[in-house]
């Protein structure tokens, strides 16, 4: 089994609904360039004892921390992802601003030359941190780095949808499609 080396192409886009009459999101749009992502899931369990021993374990999922850093944020992206907004170039950042509820996704290439493609599809980012240093005799470039929690969707309970493009079956327009809409749940055939 290939393993993953490599990692482009994160996304946004904008969660406008999600209800229990369906999900929408408005166009992805592409992010700065990317370094690295963590993908943390989180579950709470419990175990149930009956005659002396665990009877069963009840796990409830709780969501995903994510950390995402590439090489800049630009004011437009960091105004998306904050709920900020930008006016004649200037971030104009607020006590009221709101992060907005977002799908995040990006690909993976592995050691086979294909790739692993994520979206997960609801959640909101923190305000980023900032850092800066003086300029000394060695430049110490300094990179973004996002931090945010994603839950499952309340239309029907999906938090994420991985696809490896090498899978044996993958219909391929899921995969040409990927970064131009956040794919719906694959039918069943």
């Amino acid at each position: 089994m290939a393993r993953q080396v490599g990692l482009k192409d994160i996304h946004i886009a904008l969660l406008t609904n999600d209800d229990n009459t369906g999900t929408t999101y408005d166009v992805p749009s592409k992010l700065e360039r990317a370094i690295s992502a963590k993908l943390s899931p989180r579950s709470n369990s419990e175990n149930i004892y009956s005659d002396d021993s665990v009877e069963d374990i009840i796990t409830a999922f709780e969501g995903v921390d994510v950390e995402i850093e590439i090489n800049q944020l630009s004011l437009e992206s960091r105004a998306k992802v904050q709920g900020a907004k930008v006016v004649s170039g200037v971030l104009i950042e607020s006590k009221n601003d709101s992060p907005p509820t977002l799908a995040l996704g990006f690909r993976s290439k592995k050691n086979n030359g294909k790739y692993r493609y994520v979206w997960l599809l609801k959640g909101k980012f923190e305000l980023a941190e900032d850092e800066y240093d003086t300029e000394g005799e060695k430049p110490q470039p300094k990179s973004a780095k996002l931090k945010g929690t994603f839950f499952a969707r309340d239309y029907d309970g999906n938090y994420r949808f991985i696809a490896d493009e090498d899978t044996t079956g993958i219909d391929q327009a899921i995969i040409t499609s990927w970064f131009t809409a956040v794919p719906d749940e694959p039918a069943v055939i």
